[in-house]
């Protein structure tokens, strides 16, 4: 059972690794806009190395952003040479599929690249995935991570007013579909469980099979909270009696 942070915010990676609960981080453009938005003008690279250095040993998700298998196979070598000697904990991040649509690009082109990589030895965690052939794919290509992606499931069957797509009935349920199939075929691929939008995501992803779940900071917090234990504290703090507290000095 791992908890990975879903953030590039270093002030929250430090706050969740100080608490001795980190095992590793994923990034992905968008977080690392946010990054930027929150902390203005900043050195992107030295940045990145600040998160690698405080993840020490745990593994880091740094994406790509090319839409062709060159493009892929380029930015993934450069990503891992330039960020993985820091602390040796770089993981790519590459989608299971780079294009928009059945018309445009070639479905084929980043299944390609994880191929490839895999082979040379760079940790591909395989992103965007919505089905359990997706997941497969990524496992037979090499990828030491699939993620499948639990709230954008729900989120698109609400959308399109679906019971189910492509057999999925929800996030959850592609994590166990998932998992059954990996356990059957002895698959080395670890799941991690991806998009987690509350704390019901996190425990239903482990009770169905996922090997880590990736969280924001938010869900890590809610996690520790509950109505009936700030209750249960206040309690204890108006009962306990002066002899108890004589005891502690």
């Amino acid at each position: 059972m791992k908890f990975f942070l879903d953030s590039a915010d270093l002030e929250e990676i430090k706050e969740i690794n100080s608490y001795g609960l980190l095992d590793g981080v994923t990034t992905n453009p968008t977080l690392i806009k946010r990054a930027v938005e929150k902390y203005g003008k900043i050195d992107l690279e030295a940045y990145i190395k600040k998160i690698l250095k405080i993840c020490r040993s745990k593994p880091v998700s740094l994406e790509i952003i090319g839409m062709s298998y060159g493009e892929i196979i380029k930015e993934a070598r450069h990503l891992y040479k330039k960020f993985n000697s820091v602390a040796k904990n770089v993981i790519i991040k590459v989608p299971i599929n780079v294009s928009e649509n059945k018309r445009r690009g070639d479905s084929f082109q980043a299944i390609k690249a994880i191929q490839e990589l895999s082979k040379e030895g760079i940790p591909i965690n395989c992103t965007l995935i919505f089905t359990p052939e997706q997941a497969i794919l990524s496992a037979k290509a090499g990828a030491f991570y699939a993620s499948p992606y639990i709230g954008r499931v729900d989120d698109y069957l609400k959308e399109k007013n679906l019971l189910q797509d492509f057999g999925v009935k929800s996030g959850i349920n592609a994590i166990n579909k998932i998992s059954e199939i990996f356990r059957r075929e002895k698959v080395k691929t670890e799941i991690l469980a991806a998009s987690i939008r509350n704390r019901q995501h996190v425990r239903e992803a482990f009770l169905n099979g996922a090997h880590i779940v990736t969280l924001p900071f938010k869900v890590f917090k809610e996690m520790l909270e509950h109505p009936k234990t700030f209750e249960g504290i206040k309690i204890f703090k108006r009962d306990t009696v002066l002899e108890y507290r004589k005891l502690f000095d």
